[in-house]
């Protein structure tokens, strides 16, 4: 992935973009994998929801799998 992230930075990133994070999360039924990537010179994220840090891999698996069970049980109700 990092290597992704280094391409999109050199070659597709505009000046007035912030600086470019890779992220990969999957997830089956009974397992949730969360992976990111920051490019070693970028000390700040900028995302839609300001957080003073940058969550855990277990914070955002933790997020998928709450996420999975709202739409598991929003589906179930329209069955």
């Amino acid at each position: 992935m990092d290597f992704y992230v280094r391409y999109f930075e050199d070659q597709v990133r505009q000046e007035s973009d912030n600086p470019t994070i890779g992220l990969i999360i999957c997830t089956k039924k009974s397992k949730t994998i969360v992976k990111y990537s920051l490019l070693s010179e970028s000390n700040q994220v900028f995302a839609s929801k300001y957080k003073l840090y940058l969550p855990t891999i277990k914070e955002l698996q933790e997020e998928i799998t709450r996420e999975r069970q709202v739409i598991e049980q929003e589906k179930g109700l329209k069955d």
